[in-house]
């Protein structure tokens, strides 16, 4: 046998031996990151899993105890805010009960999905050994040029969450958000939704509402101005005024709708055609337009029984005598 023909046998011969005692080696100094890292990922998947089911459960139970609470109308009030007229409409209370517990719930199960996503990614990343400061710094200007970009979009989803959170309004309240002035039909994070009084779907930002004004809270108040003449008697009139609203207020039909005896305020104004008279009464939210109405249809029926006289808008007649009227005509220059 030649020596190359010893050579390659040698070769062959020895191979294999240096290929399986290389290969436990590998994988004896490697063990620890061939088991630990995938064991460590599958760790953080998860624990990020177990705190999300949590989380979740935990949001759960609170929005289902809330509507619980205040699904029950025999328990007391814990606060002085509210709308009062939502509590004698068990429908439309249990209906924004309902709307602003699921939208906050399901708005903090979102926000917690998300933040243990990216924390559980960041720890994945961290194991497998990618350098997560340039990813950090990338997403800071990722996410600064989305935030100027969409900053109104960002201002409509707080906003609307402030609004749920503090209970500015709610599904039948009857609001004034500026221009839009009728009742909310939805409240949701992005858009408010009001119907006004001519039947119009008002859809308004939650970003742009400056101010509201709600008159489904607590309580409202009738106001009736009453223009009396100047050569009325005041002291009557406001007898009259008394006894209409203290009729107003025993009359069965309007039980629970005045929730204090009129009261007149006295004399509001002295106006040119006469002399305005205040008339107030409390009532339940929403009724003071219609107590109102009665109102000013009971006290023209006592003014006149009592000949209370209304103001009458005052005019200033000029007379001329013939004379002055020949003189004006003559003082005319002739078109000939």
């Amino acid at each position: 046998m030649s020596s190359v023909d010893a050579s390659a046998s040698y070769l062959l011969s020895s191979a294999p031996a240096v290929t399986t005692t290389a290969a436990p080696a590998w994988v004896r100094d490697n063990l620890g990151t061939l088991v630990g890292v995938p064991l460590r990922i599958l760790l953080i998947v998860l624990g990020a899993m177990l705190v999300r089911v949590l989380a979740k459960r935990a949001i759960t139970r609170v929005v289902e105890r809330v509507l619980q609470t205040n699904g029950d109308d025999s328990a007391p009030r814990l606060s002085g805010r509210g709308p009062a007229v939502l509590q004698r409409d068990p429908s439309r209370a249990d209906e924004r009960r309902e709307q602003r517990a699921r939208t906050i719930g399901s708005v903090l199960s979102s926000i917690v999905t998300i933040v243990v996503a990216v924390m559980g990614l960041a720890m994945v990343l961290d194991q497998i050994g990618i350098a997560l400061g340039p990813l950090l710094a990338s997403a800071g200007v990722v996410g600064l040029a989305i935030g100027f970009g969409a900053q109104s979009l960002v201002a409509d989803y707080l906003s609307g969450m402030l609004i749920m959170i503090e209970d500015q309004y709610g599904v039948g309240d009857s609001v004034d958000l500026g221009e839009a002035v009728g009742e909310v039909e939805n409240v949701g994070l992005r858009l408010t939704l009001v119907r006004d009084l001519n039947g119009g779907l008002w859809h308004i930002r939650n970003g742009e509402i400056m101010r509201v004004r709600n008159d489904s809270q607590e309580w409202a108040r009738s106001v009736l101005d009453v223009s009396v003449a100047y050569e009325s008697n005041l002291e009557k009139v406001f007898a009259v005024l008394e006894e209409v609203g203290q009729e107003l207020r025993e009359d069965p039909a309007y039980d629970g709708v005045l929730l204090e005896d009129p009261s007149v305020w006295g004399v509001q104004s002295m106006d040119v055609d006469g002399i305005v008279v205040r008339l107030v009464v409390k009532t339940a939210p929403l009724k003071q337009w219609a107590v109102t109405r009665e109102l000013r249809r009971r006290v023209k029926g006592a003014f006149d029984a009592a000949g209370i006289e209304r103001s009458l808008p005052q005019r200033t007649v000029w007379m001329r005598s013939e004379d002055e009227a020949s003189d004006a005509k003559a003082a005319v220059p002739s078109s000939r």
